[in-house]
């Protein structure tokens, strides 16, 4: 059975490999497939695509099993009763400029996010931190939460990662705040108009009752959703049967991965999660037939010019 992975972080979020080292890494696991799904960023996506294409095009590897592809995405963190709910993003179009301008609005309100998180740590929790200290540890990540938990770590403040979430800036700690009019309906719409699939990550970590988490589903069925992740690193079999019982109600497509970030979460492994995750290639079958029609992955490829710069390029061109 071919598998696949359709929600991975590299460090250009809170993930430790390069997306270069991902696509290394997916290759030594046998996967057929990956989406890169970075927490409000593409930066990693050119990097990981021509990783990808350099192994396909060696002649070193042209009889040995491969990698097909590596799905372009995105993961947004958004705001829903005062939680964070996160939508992923596959086959988005990330080249284009509407796009882009559209993601820089978007980080904006998530940079606003983070420097008023770091105020209330410091002014009520007497920690030294400012938001230019944080980003001066992490210069190349988008700032998540997950770098807020690993810089009070780091600084004695806790005594664990997984503490700073539980007691410091997990949602409904005392020093949590909300992303500000950033709903999971407008990143849905987002990703709509740039292409992609919108997926509902993870929807069993939200802690919502069944009413609230049919309630959310059904706007975001509403607002064009395509997809729900029912196969998850860290689902029970109850879980996953509770998704895929929702995911039929909304007549959604089933997705799965393992939230694979390396080193910032041991033990959980690229493709197998914490060791029983198994995400068929079918599951990217079924999903594939609701790209619309006029997305580019239907009828263009992305090449790379002598400086490593991506662009669309007609596949009927190139024949």
């Amino acid at each position: 059975m071919n598998i696949i992975d359709l929600h991975v972080h590299s460090n250009k979020s809170d993930g430790s490999m390069s997306p270069s080292e991902l696509v290394a890494h997916a290759l030594q696991k046998g996967l057929s497939a990956f989406a890169l799904t970075d927490h409000d960023t593409i930066d990693g996506l050119s990097e990981a695509i021509l990783a990808l294409r350099e192994v396909q095009n060696s002649k070193s590897t042209q009889d040995s099993p491969c990698c097909k592809e590596v799905i372009p995405g995105i993961e947004f963190s958004t705001e829903y009763l005062g939680r964070d709910v996160h939508i992923l993003g596959l086959y988005i179009d990330f080249l284009s400029e509407t796009f882009q301008q559209r993601l820089v609005e978007f980080v904006d309100a998530r940079d606003l996010r983070n420097k008023k998180m770091c105020d209330k740590l410091r002014e009520e929790g007497g920690i030294d931190i400012t938001y230019e200290k944080l980003v001066s540890e992490f210069p190349d990540a988008v700032i998540t939460r997950s770098q807020f938990a690993q810089y009070l770590y780091k600084h004695g403040v806790t005594k664990s990662i997984k503490e700073g979430f539980s007691d410091y800036v997990g949602d409904h700690c005392k020093y949590f705040i909300p992303r500000e009019k950033v709903t999971p309906m407008q990143a849905t719409e987002l990703i709509l108009n740039a292409g992609g699939i919108p997926i509902l990550a993870h929807p069993v970590l939200y802690g919502f009752g069944k009413d609230t988490l049919d309630k959310l589903t059904c706007e975001l069925k509403e607002a064009g959703l395509i997809g729900i992740e029912a196969i998850y690193c860290t689902y029970t079999n109850r879980d996953e049967w509770d998704i895929r019982n929702l995911a039929e109600k909304y007549d959604l497509c089933i997705s799965g991965g393992s939230d694979f970030h390396g080193s910032a979460k041991p033990g959980l492994e690229l493709g197998t999660g914490y060791g029983k995750l198994i995400v068929p290639e079918s599951v990217l079958t079924e999903l594939k037939k609701h790209l619309p029609r006029h997305s580019k992955f239907r009828t263009q490829e992305i090449l790379f010019d002598e400086n490593n710069h991506p662009y669309w390029s007609a596949i009927t061109d190139l024949k």
